[in-house]
């Protein structure tokens, strides 16, 4: 009787988002995984099935490059988020108090009839927030480009560690076929 060549197979699925979606197949095929399918997640993600031999060589290294390059992939995503994120709260807080100052305004024209010193109180503090409102644009820009210049160059560090991360393991792979 003739044997029959058989291959058990370990699965996996990750769900990432879907502008990431090409980078990680990149990272799990340097890991001797196998895409199966790509089907659409929640809000702007994918999740990826994949596949791998469970006898495949040096199993153990290549997980634990596996982890590594995760980890790193997440500590990129964190740092690309930390660009915006103390811009977004200054902004939001700045933004709110301006819109206070601006209703403050509103409410001494609206509220004190027959008053000149408030009518010139109301227009002034509402020429000032509507000031505020309009610098803060400028000012979160400027936080967001003073942040993205201090977090590039570790985010290049990191990427070029997780490339070697993946170098590393398409390298033990590529071994067992030559």
């Amino acid at each position: 009787m003739q044997e029959k060549d058989f291959t058990t197979y370990e699965y996996k699925t990750v769900a990432v988002k879907a502008k990431d979606q090409s980078k990680a197949m990149d990272m799990y095929e340097a890991f001797g995984w196998e895409i199966t399918a790509v089907t659409s997640g929640a809000i702007a993600g994918v999740t990826l099935s994949l596949k791998r031999d469970r006898k495949i060589k040096h199993k153990q290294e290549l997980s634990k490059l596996e982890r590594q390059a995760e980890d790193l992939t997440a500590t990129i995503n964190g740092l690309e988020r930390s660009k915006t994120l103390g811009g977004n709260i200054f902004s939001y807080i700045f933004g709110v108090i301006a819109t206070l100052i601006l209703g403050g305004g509103m409410c001494l024209v609206m509220l004190i009839e027959n008053s000149v010193p408030a009518l010139i109180g109301g227009i002034v503090l509402g020429i000032i927030g509507i000031v505020l409102c309009s610098v803060n644009y400028v000012i979160y820009k400027n936080v967001v480009t003073k942040k993205t210049k201090q977090v590039l160059p570790v985010i290049d560090q990191t990427e070029e560690k997780l490339s070697n991360v993946l170098e590393n393991g398409n390298g033990l792979l590529n071994a067992d076929l030559i």
